[in-house]
């Protein structure tokens, strides 16, 4: 049987998401993180390697002789040369659909939070604010609104963000939506934007689209500064896509009305990162993805790649 190194499963299975798949398809050894002076050492036998986060650059490639196939935890691959591990013939596969509807429910769970603010409330009312409180109800978020009737723009039309138009419909929103392509189509009513456009008209404007060179830091002062002052900004998608300096100056100067980040520049957050003391803003731990049942299908979908791997037949190859 093929030896099957993970790098770094922690995030995959913290103790809920058994690895039983994958270990009926080789002799599976699990590190929780590896760091990446350790790697040659910890996959020097390695036939088959799982990675989420930790790089396989061209260097640490060429000092792996066993290796046959890389499977990446994850949608993006950026963490591996895959020119470099073609050269070598071996396939890079990743698991492209597992978190659509994890990471489309998070984007209503921060736009609802925006404007109900329930655990809020929830506190100020233990702590005894409506116990003093002349009416019979108060509220002190100024952004208490409806969504039906606001304007979402979407900025990446892909699956991800195909589900939160689906979504935003059911809410009767009014959907704008950006891809490069325009190819996409849906089973309710959308109009195409630039991303200009979604960023002057939009209440909540979302990212899903992936990190090239040319969107990196796109969401820059000129367009944030295009926002409406009661708008709000989410990403789920890509740390990098957004100018954090420039985020953090629209919110502390009330700019725009608030920002959602599931996701930063680097990661872990480092201790300088402005958006640490920026006002009205949700800042969450990359968690979007992470709900079990997108973690299990995370989990069975590399065992498929691996499968279809020893098979012959390499699925979800991107190199």
């Amino acid at each position: 049987m093929p030896s099957i190194i993970v790098l770094d499963g922690h995030t995959l299975n913290p103790g809920d998401n058994p690895w039983d798949p994958v270990a009926a398809l080789g002799e599976l050894t699990v590190h929780d993180r590896t760091r990446p002076e350790d790697i040659v050492e910890r996959a020097a036998n390695a036939e088959i390697i799982l990675t989420n986060k930790t790089p396989l650059d061209a260097d640490t490639l060429a000092r792996l002789p066993r290796l046959k196939f890389i499977s990446v935890l994850a949608t993006g691959y950026n963490i591996v040369d895959v020119e470099a591990a073609a050269a070598r013939g071996i396939p890079v596969s990743n698991v492209p659909v597992y978190g659509t509807d994890a990471v489309a429910e998070f984007v209503f769970a921060l736009m609802l939070d925006f404007t109900k603010r329930p655990r809020c409330h929830s506190r100020w009312s233990h702590r005894g604010d409506w116990q003093s409180s002349p009416d019979f109800c108060f509220w002190r978020n100024p952004n208490f609104t409806e969504l039906a009737g606001k304007t979402l723009g979407i900025v990446g039309f892909g699956r991800i963000g195909r589900r939160v138009g689906e979504l935003a419909s059911a809410f009767k929103m009014r959907i704008l939506a950006h891809s490069r392509s325009r190819s996409a189509e849906a089973p309710y009513p959308f109009e195409w934007a630039d991303p200009e456009t979604i960023f002057r008209e939009s209440d909540f404007v979302s990212l899903h689209c992936p990190l090239t060179p040319e969107n990196q830091g796109f969401v820059n002062r000129a367009l944030l500064e295009s926002m409406k002052p009661s708008a709000f900004l989410i990403n789920t998608a890509r740390g990098p896509l957004v100018d954090e300096a420039a985020l953090a100056a629209a919110l502390n100067e009330g700019r725009i009305a608030g920002a959602a980040c599931d996701v930063v520049s680097a990661e872990p957050i480092r201790p300088d990162n402005p958006l640490l003391n920026a006002a009205n803003l949700t800042l969450t731990p990359h968690i979007a993805w992470a709900a079990l049942e997108a973690r299990r299908r995370l989990m069975r979908t590399t065992a498929e790649n691996i499968a279809a791997f020893l098979d012959g037949t390499p699925a979800n190859r991107v190199n």
